[in-house]
C-alpha cells in the first residue's frame, strides 16, 4: 500500500475514533460535513502543484476561521476535509458550509486564474446516524450526491429506502440491483425511479 494511502487511512481512523468520543454514545447532536474542490486534480495539472497546495491552505483557512467555537476541521488526504460541528443541527450546518461554499467560490487565488469550487456533502445527529461510521457515510453519500448534482453545491443526506418485495422481485434481480447500486455509487431507490421513468416515457401515450 502507498504512504500516502496508509497516510489517509491512518487519518480516516483517528478521525472516526474522535468522532465516536464526540458522540457520547450516540447522544451529543452534532453534524458532520464532508467537502471536497471541485476538479482538483485539473488545477494540479493546469496550474502546477504549488497553486493546488495553495488552493488547499485556501480553503483550510476558509473552514477553520469560520466554524463556531469547539468545532474542527480535519484534512482527511488529497483534497478531502471533514468538519464536526458539536450542537449543531443538519440545517445549520448546511446553512453554515453554503455560505463558506459561496465565499471560496468568490475569492481570487494567486496563481488560479479559473474560480475554485466544492462540494460538501451533511448529515447529522440526529437524525441519520448516532455512530461516527453512520455519520461519515450518511455525509459521503450526501456529498457524492452534491457531485452528481453539478458539483459547487451542498447536499443534505436523505435518507432513501424502498421496501423490495419478494413477491414483486426475485432474489436475483435484487442481487444484480445491489451490485449495480454498488458500481455506479447510487441508492437502489435511484435506479429504479429511473427505470420507473423510462417506463412511464415510453408508454406515455397510454397515459
Amino acid at each position: 500500500m502507498a504512504t500516502a494511502t496508509v497516510a489517509r487511512v491512518t487519518e480516516r481512523a483517528s478521525f472516526l475514533a474522535d468522532l465516536d468520543r464526540q458522540l457520547h454514545h450516540g447522544t451529543a447532536p452534532l453534524a458532520v460535513a464532508l467537502t471536497d474542490l471541485d476538479d482538483f486534480a485539473d488545477i494540479n495539472e493546469t496550474y502546477g502543484r504549488d497553486a493546488g497546495d495553495a488552493v488547499l491552505v485556501a480553503w483550510d483557512r476558509v473552514l477553520r476561521a469560520n466554524i463556531p467555537r469547539r468545532s474542527s476541521v480535519t484534512r482527511l488526504g488529497g483534497d478531502e476535509f471533514a468538519v464536526v460541528l458539536p450542537g449543531t443541527s443538519a440545517e445549520n450546518a448546511v446553512v453554515l458550509l453554503e455560505e463558506l461554499r459561496r465565499h471560496l467560490a468568490g475569492m481570487t487565488l494567486d496563481g488560479v486564474a479559473d474560480p475554485v469550487s466544492a462540494s460538501v456533502g451533511v448529515a447529522a445527529n440526529p437524525p441519520h446516524g448516532t455512530t461516527a461510521d453512520e455519520l461519515f457515510r450518511a455525509a459521503g453519500e450526501a456529498l457524492m450526491r452534491a457531485k452528481r448534482d453539478g458539483r459547487d453545491r451542498v447536499a443534505l443526506y436523505v435518507e432513501e429506502r424502498m421496501v423490495l418485495k419478494s413477491n414483486y422481485y426475485s432474489k436475483a434481480n435484487l442481487e444484480r440491483l445491489a451490485k449495480l447500486s454498488s458500481a455506479t455509487d447510487r441508492t437502489e431507490a435511484s435506479l429504479l425511479r429511473e427505470a420507473l421513468d423510462d417506463l412511464l416515457d415510453k408508454h406515455k401515450g397510454a397515459l
